[in-house]
């Protein structure tokens, strides 16, 4: 790492729909509360991806967005070096699908990137709420929150590892089918970290946000230094707490 961490913004003009810019916001932030000096840098549809930043984040968008978003990372290759470099990534929903090595979008077949071993087909019904699950990364021991909206169904191939196993809403579902047992949220491969959790989800999920800004620095999360936030506390209490709308409010 340089003197100065470097969180790497991808795409937010086209992958920035669901407030999953946030993720960046908040890495900084809990790095500069530790006396990190920290900047996000960044990377809209027509630059280029540095491959030397220190972590990157991806958000979710529509189909249109995906399809631009692939092309522009298949094309530059900045993103795939750095994650064959190790560097670590996190990324949400559409983010997560154009990572894997298939999605659909408009009704099209798209080649992903591939380097998350997962391909996303439509469901029938959209999957909209509370998700909650048990974290299986290791490192992390408290349940992830966020919220899901999302109509993408991800099975999970050999390669990739869930995030998380449902304890509420739908996740990927995959294979497993929706609400069924075993059903699980996102993927884990290599430095690559996927899931369908907005929120955003690093802001619910202050655990997995230490995870995240250690690798980048090249510490163990355990040396960090302690941040007492009763607010995060309280807003995961309320998460975990909420019931689910109707479904005619929703």
């Amino acid at each position: 790492m340089s003197d100065t961490l470097r969180i790497g913004l991808v795409l937010p003009d086209v992958l920035g729909t669901y407030g999953d810019d946030g993720n960046a916001l908040v890495l900084r932030q809990r790095a500069r509360m530790r006396g990190y000096d920290a900047t996000i840098v960044p990377l809209r549809l027509s630059d280029a991806i540095p491959d030397d930043l220190d972590i990157y984040t991806i958000g979710g968008g529509e189909d249109v967005a995906q399809k631009l978003a692939v092309k522009h990372l298949a094309d530059d290759g900045g993103l795939l070096r750095a994650i064959d470099a190790g560097r670590p990534v996190l990324a949400i929903c559409a983010g997560f699908q154009v990572l894997g090595n298939s999605f659909i979008a408009g009704g099209e077949e798209v080649s992903g990137l591939g380097v998350v071993d997962v391909a996303t087909h439509p469901q029938q019904a959209r999957s909209i709420g509370e998700l909650a699950t048990t974290a299986q990364l290791d490192g992390l021991s408290a349940p992830l929150t966020g919220f899901e909206n999302h109509l993408g169904a991800t099975t999970l191939g050999p390669d990739a590892k869930p995030l998380g196993l449902v304890t509420r809403g739908f996740g990927n579902p995959g294979a497993s089918g929706a609400g069924k047992p075993g059903a699980t949220d996102g993927a884990v491969q290599g430095s690559v970290v996927c899931t369908y959790m907005h929120g955003p989800c690093l802001a619910r999920n202050p655990e997995l946000a230490d995870l995240l800004l250690a690798r980048a620095l090249g510490v163990e999360a355990d040396t960090l230094t302690a941040l007492d936030l009763p607010v995060i506390d309280r807003l995961r209490q309320e998460r975990f707490a909420a019931k689910e709308r109707p479904k005619s409010e929703q």
